[in-house]
């Protein structure tokens, strides 16, 4: 998997407008590399990326994106690409004052139950599998392609 993605591969593979993702650099939101003048994202800045569209999509402000990313690199020290495994289901719960991050269904279910306003939910390890999984699928599809767009004959290994 490639480990180093340009603006335009970021766009392509998460859905943000260019506009948008220049705005989240400039806030500090995600900090890409530079080479040169350009933007140069990271698997783990893609992994961001595509989280805070999944959340922005189920109506987190701004404001509450930055909260949820301060809170995983307070309580993990890590970022979300190493949090969220490929073999774990990571869900963030929030019910607007506090953040639950639970790997857990009898966890989730206690959360739901004890609480005494609406939950909502946000399975984080759905959005960073499918960023890969679009990482992958471009991948196969750009080596199997010769640069004049014909179909070449892959090396068996």
């Amino acid at each position: 998997m490639p480990d180093r993605f340009t603006s335009q591969e970021v766009v392509a593979l998460t859905g943000i407008t260019p506009r948008q993702l220049q705005w989240w650099d400039e806030r500090g939101v995600v900090k890409p590399g530079r080479q040169g003048h350009r933007r140069i994202y990271s698997l783990q800045n893609l992994t961001e990326v595509a989280v805070i569209c999944e959340l922005r999509r189920k109506g987190f402000s701004l404001q509450g994106v930055r909260k949820v990313m301060r809170f995983l690199d307070r309580e993990f020290g890590k970022g979300l690409a190493e949090i969220v495994s490929r073999n774990s289901d990571v869900h963030l719960l929030t019910d607007g004052d506090h953040l639950y991050l639970e790997t857990s269904a009898r966890q989730i279910v206690d959360i739901l139950k004890n609480s005494n306003q609406p939950i909502l939910g946000v399975c984080l390890s759905d959005a960073v599998r499918q960023v890969r999984a679009e990482v992958v699928a471009r991948k196969l599809s750009t080596s199997v392609m010769s640069p004049g767009g014909h179909r070449r004959a892959r090396k068996a290994s």
